[in-house]
Protein backbone atom coordinates (compact mmCIF):
# COMPACT_ATOMS: atom_id res chain seq x y z
CA UNK A 1 0.00 0.00 0.00
CA UNK A 2 1.14 3.04 -1.12
CA UNK A 3 2.00 5.46 2.22
CA UNK A 4 2.56 8.76 0.17
CA UNK A 5 -0.04 11.32 0.10
CA UNK A 6 -0.28 15.10 -0.98
CA UNK A 7 -2.66 17.47 -1.75
CA UNK A 8 -4.57 17.28 -5.37
CA UNK A 9 -3.77 20.20 -7.71
CA UNK A 10 -5.79 23.80 -8.04
CA UNK A 11 -6.15 26.13 -10.54
CA UNK A 12 -4.47 29.35 -9.50
CA UNK A 13 -6.53 31.62 -11.45
CA UNK A 14 -8.52 32.21 -14.19
CA UNK A 15 -9.03 31.72 -17.07
CA UNK A 16 -9.41 28.26 -17.47
CA UNK A 17 -7.35 25.37 -16.26
CA UNK A 18 -4.60 24.25 -18.91
CA UNK A 19 -4.69 28.06 -20.63
CA UNK A 20 -0.46 28.45 -21.19
CA UNK A 21 0.26 31.80 -18.66
CA UNK A 22 -2.40 29.74 -15.95
CA UNK A 23 -0.82 27.38 -13.64
CA UNK A 24 -1.99 24.30 -12.19
CA UNK A 25 0.04 23.05 -8.68
CA UNK A 26 0.63 20.66 -6.22
CA UNK A 27 2.23 19.57 -3.33
CA UNK A 28 3.09 16.63 -2.08
CA UNK A 29 4.90 15.15 0.81
CA UNK A 30 6.97 11.99 -0.05
CA UNK A 31 7.38 9.31 3.04
CA UNK A 32 11.21 9.83 2.80
CA UNK A 33 13.88 12.33 1.27
CA UNK A 34 14.07 12.74 -2.55
CA UNK A 35 16.54 14.18 -4.09
CA UNK A 36 15.82 15.85 -7.13
CA UNK A 37 18.81 16.77 -8.54
CA UNK A 38 19.60 12.36 -8.94
CA UNK A 39 15.88 11.89 -9.15
CA UNK A 40 15.60 14.27 -12.55
CA UNK A 41 19.38 13.31 -13.72
CA UNK A 42 18.33 10.56 -16.46
CA UNK A 43 16.32 12.56 -18.14
CA UNK A 44 18.75 15.62 -18.41
CA UNK A 45 20.40 15.24 -21.95
CA UNK A 46 23.81 16.97 -21.28
CA UNK A 47 24.13 20.98 -19.42
CA UNK A 48 22.73 22.47 -22.71
CA UNK A 49 19.64 20.60 -22.72
CA UNK A 50 16.96 22.94 -23.21
CA UNK A 51 13.62 20.97 -21.84
CA UNK A 52 15.38 20.38 -18.86
CA UNK A 53 17.47 22.80 -16.44
CA UNK A 54 17.50 24.59 -13.27
CA UNK A 55 16.17 28.25 -12.82
CA UNK A 56 16.53 30.07 -9.54
CA UNK A 57 15.16 27.25 -6.80
CA UNK A 58 13.66 25.31 -9.60
CA UNK A 59 13.80 22.24 -11.74
CA UNK A 60 11.88 22.90 -14.85
CA UNK A 61 11.40 20.39 -17.44
CA UNK A 62 8.96 20.58 -20.56
CA UNK A 63 7.89 17.45 -22.02
CA UNK A 64 4.81 16.15 -24.73
CA UNK A 65 1.60 14.39 -22.71
CA UNK A 66 -1.29 13.11 -23.97
CA UNK A 67 -3.07 15.86 -23.97
CA UNK A 68 -0.36 17.73 -25.42
CA UNK A 69 2.92 19.65 -24.54
CA UNK A 70 3.38 21.08 -20.89
CA UNK A 71 6.03 22.75 -18.35
CA UNK A 72 6.25 21.29 -14.45
CA UNK A 73 8.94 23.42 -12.12
CA UNK A 74 9.73 21.23 -9.21
CA UNK A 75 10.70 22.64 -5.66
CA UNK A 76 11.28 21.52 -2.91
CA UNK A 77 9.93 23.28 0.90
CA UNK A 78 10.33 21.91 4.22
CA UNK A 79 10.29 18.22 3.30
CA UNK A 80 7.07 18.32 0.10
CA UNK A 81 7.39 18.88 -2.97
CA UNK A 82 5.64 21.74 -4.64
CA UNK A 83 5.01 21.57 -8.08
CA UNK A 84 3.45 24.07 -10.94
CA UNK A 85 2.57 23.28 -14.26
CA UNK A 86 1.82 25.09 -17.15
CA UNK A 87 -0.11 24.30 -20.69
CA UNK A 88 -2.60 21.29 -22.36
CA UNK A 89 -0.83 18.77 -20.23
CA UNK A 90 -0.37 20.44 -17.07
CA UNK A 91 -3.35 18.25 -15.39
CA UNK A 92 -1.49 15.14 -16.57
CA UNK A 93 1.35 16.69 -15.27
CA UNK A 94 0.44 17.22 -11.86
CA UNK A 95 -1.36 14.24 -11.74
CA UNK A 96 1.49 11.84 -12.49
CA UNK A 97 4.07 13.96 -9.84
CA UNK A 98 4.65 11.04 -7.60
CA UNK A 99 5.30 8.61 -9.98
CA UNK A 100 7.61 11.30 -11.32
CA UNK A 101 9.44 11.36 -8.02
CA UNK A 102 9.60 7.35 -7.05
CA UNK A 103 6.21 7.43 -5.58
CA UNK A 104 5.81 3.60 -6.80
CA UNK A 105 9.45 2.70 -6.93
CA UNK A 106 9.54 -0.41 -4.04
CA UNK A 107 12.82 -0.83 -3.02
CA UNK A 108 11.88 -2.97 -0.18
CA UNK A 109 13.49 -6.20 -1.11
CA UNK A 110 16.72 -4.60 -2.22
CA UNK A 111 19.95 -5.97 -0.43
CA UNK A 112 23.50 -4.61 -1.02
CA UNK A 113 25.68 -7.28 -2.14
CA UNK A 114 28.81 -5.46 -2.30
CA UNK A 115 30.43 -2.78 0.07
CA UNK A 116 30.45 -0.76 -2.61
CA UNK A 117 26.73 -0.89 -3.01
CA UNK A 118 26.30 -0.65 0.32
CA UNK A 119 28.37 2.74 0.45
CA UNK A 120 26.30 4.39 -2.25
CA UNK A 121 22.97 3.70 -0.82
CA UNK A 122 24.27 5.25 2.81
CA UNK A 123 25.27 8.22 0.65
CA UNK A 124 22.46 8.89 -1.46
CA UNK A 125 19.18 7.92 0.71
CA UNK A 126 17.15 10.54 -1.42
CA UNK A 127 17.53 8.39 -4.11
CA UNK A 128 14.90 6.75 -6.42
CA UNK A 129 14.06 6.06 -9.87
CA UNK A 130 11.66 8.61 -11.52
CA UNK A 131 8.54 7.49 -13.87
CA UNK A 132 7.39 9.40 -16.33
CA UNK A 133 4.79 7.34 -17.08
CA UNK A 134 5.24 8.16 -21.39
CA UNK A 135 7.54 6.79 -23.66
CA UNK A 136 7.92 9.19 -26.76
CA UNK A 137 10.44 11.99 -25.28
CA UNK A 138 12.65 9.15 -23.79
CA UNK A 139 12.69 6.73 -26.90
CA UNK A 140 13.45 10.07 -28.66
CA UNK A 141 16.45 10.62 -26.93
CA UNK A 142 17.67 7.10 -26.35
CA UNK A 143 17.77 6.66 -30.58
CA UNK A 144 19.60 9.84 -30.60
CA UNK A 145 22.30 8.43 -28.33
CA UNK A 146 22.60 4.70 -30.20
CA UNK A 147 26.05 4.00 -31.37
CA UNK A 148 27.36 7.61 -30.90
CA UNK A 149 28.99 9.97 -28.36
CA UNK A 150 27.15 11.85 -25.42
CA UNK A 151 28.72 14.94 -27.03
CA UNK A 152 26.62 14.00 -30.61
CA UNK A 153 23.85 12.74 -29.57
CA UNK A 154 23.31 15.76 -27.35
CA UNK A 155 23.69 18.03 -29.79
CA UNK A 156 21.24 16.77 -32.03
CA UNK A 157 19.01 16.51 -29.21
CA UNK A 158 19.27 19.94 -28.89
CA UNK A 159 18.97 21.00 -32.68
CA UNK A 160 15.96 18.84 -32.52
CA UNK A 161 14.30 20.65 -30.31
CA UNK A 162 14.87 24.47 -30.68
CA UNK A 163 14.39 24.12 -34.90
CA UNK A 164 11.27 21.78 -34.80
CA UNK A 165 10.51 21.47 -31.11
CA UNK A 166 7.76 24.21 -29.92
CA UNK A 167 8.20 26.84 -27.43
CA UNK A 168 7.62 25.15 -23.85
CA UNK A 169 3.80 26.69 -21.92
CA UNK A 170 4.88 28.79 -18.92
CA UNK A 171 6.36 32.26 -17.70
CA UNK A 172 8.45 34.56 -19.42
CA UNK A 173 11.85 34.85 -18.33
CA UNK A 174 12.55 30.89 -18.49
CA UNK A 175 13.94 29.80 -22.10
CA UNK A 176 12.19 26.07 -22.41
CA UNK A 177 11.65 24.19 -25.70
CA UNK A 178 9.51 20.85 -25.79
CA UNK A 179 11.03 17.88 -28.36
CA UNK A 180 9.11 17.83 -31.40
CA UNK A 181 6.05 15.33 -31.09
CA UNK A 182 6.21 12.21 -33.51
CA UNK A 183 4.01 14.06 -36.05
CA UNK A 184 6.62 16.90 -36.48
CA UNK A 185 9.13 14.71 -36.93
CA UNK A 186 7.96 13.05 -39.30
CA UNK A 187 7.84 15.91 -41.22
CA UNK A 188 11.54 16.80 -40.92
CA UNK A 189 12.90 16.71 -44.38
CA UNK A 190 16.18 14.49 -45.21
CA UNK A 191 18.34 17.36 -45.18
CA UNK A 192 17.32 18.70 -42.10
CA UNK A 193 18.26 16.02 -39.85
CA UNK A 194 21.38 16.29 -41.78
CA UNK A 195 21.59 19.85 -40.48
CA UNK A 196 20.63 18.16 -36.83
CA UNK A 197 23.36 15.83 -36.97
CA UNK A 198 21.60 12.62 -37.17
CA UNK A 199 23.07 9.48 -39.73
CA UNK A 200 20.25 7.94 -41.68
CA UNK A 201 20.40 4.64 -39.41
CA UNK A 202 19.25 6.30 -36.42
CA UNK A 203 16.81 8.84 -38.67
CA UNK A 204 15.31 5.43 -40.61
CA UNK A 205 14.81 4.20 -36.47
CA UNK A 206 13.22 7.51 -35.33
CA UNK A 207 10.67 7.31 -38.60
CA UNK A 208 9.61 3.65 -37.49
CA UNK A 209 8.61 4.63 -34.09
CA UNK A 210 7.48 7.74 -34.70
CA UNK A 211 5.15 6.08 -37.07
CA UNK A 212 3.90 3.66 -33.84
CA UNK A 213 4.29 5.78 -31.59
CA UNK A 214 1.08 5.69 -30.11
CA UNK A 215 0.69 2.12 -29.46
CA UNK A 216 4.39 2.13 -27.97
CA UNK A 217 3.38 4.57 -25.28
CA UNK A 218 1.14 0.71 -24.18
CA UNK A 219 4.71 -0.09 -23.06
CA UNK A 220 4.29 1.83 -19.28
CA UNK A 221 1.28 -0.25 -18.55
CA UNK A 222 3.06 -3.79 -19.33
CA UNK A 223 5.95 -2.68 -17.25
CA UNK A 224 9.16 -4.91 -16.77
CA UNK A 225 10.22 -7.25 -19.81
CA UNK A 226 7.06 -7.12 -21.02
CA UNK A 227 6.59 -3.69 -21.67
CA UNK A 228 10.65 -3.73 -23.45
CA UNK A 229 9.72 -6.07 -25.59
CA UNK A 230 6.90 -4.36 -26.98
CA UNK A 231 9.51 -1.31 -27.74
CA UNK A 232 12.01 -3.86 -29.13
CA UNK A 233 9.39 -4.47 -32.48
CA UNK A 234 10.37 -1.69 -33.83
CA UNK A 235 13.39 -2.25 -36.32
CA UNK A 236 16.01 -0.24 -34.93
CA UNK A 237 15.08 -0.99 -31.31
CA UNK A 238 17.29 -3.04 -28.92
CA UNK A 239 18.15 -4.38 -25.70
CA UNK A 240 20.16 -1.44 -24.97
CA UNK A 241 17.53 1.44 -26.38
CA UNK A 242 14.30 -0.50 -24.34
CA UNK A 243 16.39 -1.20 -21.33
CA UNK A 244 16.70 3.12 -21.55
CA UNK A 245 13.50 3.85 -21.60
CA UNK A 246 12.06 1.53 -19.07
CA UNK A 247 14.16 3.07 -16.49
CA UNK A 248 13.11 6.45 -17.15
CA UNK A 249 9.60 5.47 -18.40
CA UNK A 250 8.13 3.39 -15.86
CA UNK A 251 10.90 3.60 -13.05
CA UNK A 252 12.09 -0.19 -14.36
CA UNK A 253 14.30 -1.58 -11.27
CA UNK A 254 15.68 -4.08 -13.48
CA UNK A 255 16.60 -2.78 -16.93
CA UNK A 256 20.03 -3.10 -17.44
CA UNK A 257 21.70 -0.53 -20.67
CA UNK A 258 23.60 -4.36 -22.03
CA UNK A 259 26.04 -2.99 -24.74
CA UNK A 260 26.59 0.54 -23.04
CA UNK A 261 29.78 1.61 -24.37
CA UNK A 262 30.81 2.29 -20.27
CA UNK A 263 28.75 0.73 -18.21
CA UNK A 264 30.39 -3.03 -18.02
CA UNK A 265 33.98 -1.74 -17.23
CA UNK A 266 32.08 1.19 -14.57
CA UNK A 267 30.22 -2.01 -12.99
CA UNK A 268 33.24 -3.84 -13.46
CA UNK A 269 35.75 -1.62 -11.81
CA UNK A 270 33.16 -0.71 -9.14
CA UNK A 271 32.37 -4.17 -7.81
CA UNK A 272 35.93 -6.35 -8.32
CA UNK A 273 38.93 -3.05 -9.58
CA UNK A 274 38.90 -4.44 -13.14
CA UNK A 275 37.04 -4.07 -15.99
CA UNK A 276 34.99 -6.09 -17.25
CA UNK A 277 32.85 -7.03 -20.57
CA UNK A 278 29.08 -7.60 -20.24
CA UNK A 279 28.86 -10.93 -19.90
CA UNK A 280 30.82 -10.40 -17.09
CA UNK A 281 28.41 -7.66 -15.88
CA UNK A 282 25.41 -9.19 -15.87
CA UNK A 283 27.15 -11.80 -13.87
CA UNK A 284 28.11 -9.55 -11.23
CA UNK A 285 24.66 -7.79 -11.43
CA UNK A 286 22.96 -11.96 -10.71
CA UNK A 287 22.49 -11.01 -7.04
CA UNK A 288 20.15 -8.11 -7.61
CA UNK A 289 17.76 -10.53 -9.98
CA UNK A 290 14.57 -7.76 -10.18
CA UNK A 291 16.79 -4.84 -8.72
CA UNK A 292 19.94 -5.04 -11.23
CA UNK A 293 19.02 -1.26 -12.61
CA UNK A 294 18.92 0.01 -9.03
CA UNK A 295 22.52 -1.72 -8.28
CA UNK A 296 23.86 0.40 -11.31
CA UNK A 297 22.33 4.02 -10.37
CA UNK A 298 23.49 3.46 -6.93
CA UNK A 299 27.03 3.34 -8.74
CA UNK A 300 26.93 5.65 -11.33
CA UNK A 301 25.43 8.48 -9.14
CA UNK A 302 28.29 8.42 -6.44
CA UNK A 303 30.16 8.92 -9.36
CA UNK A 304 31.74 5.31 -9.97
CA UNK A 305 33.89 4.41 -13.57
CA UNK A 306 36.36 3.05 -14.55
CA UNK A 307 39.70 4.71 -15.83
CA UNK A 308 40.09 6.02 -18.89
CA UNK A 309 43.31 4.47 -20.81
CA UNK A 310 44.06 5.29 -24.29
CA UNK A 311 42.38 7.26 -26.81
CA UNK A 312 38.92 8.34 -26.41
CA UNK A 313 35.95 8.35 -28.86
CA UNK A 314 36.05 11.38 -31.11
CA UNK A 315 32.42 12.99 -31.55
CA UNK A 316 31.77 12.91 -35.35
CA UNK A 317 29.93 15.89 -37.20
CA UNK A 318 27.38 14.35 -39.55
CA UNK A 319 26.35 18.15 -40.54
CA UNK A 320 30.02 18.52 -42.05
CA UNK A 321 29.64 15.02 -44.01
Amino acid sequence: MNRESGTRSRAAARPPAGHPRTPLTRSWTPARPVDLGELLGPLRRGSGDPCLRTHGDAYWWATNTDEGPGTLALRRHRGAVLATAWGPGAARLVEGLPALCGAEDDDGGFVAHHPAVALARRTLPGLRLCSTGRVWDVLLAAVLEQKVTSTEAWRSWRELARRFGGRAPGPDGVDLRVPPDPARLRSITDWQWHQCGVDGARRRTLLAVAGVASRLERAVELGGAEGRALLRVVPGVGEWTAAEVAQRAWGDPDAVSVGDYHLSNTIGWALLGRRVDDAGMLALLAPYAGQRHRAVRYLTAVGSRAPRRGPRLSPRDYRAC
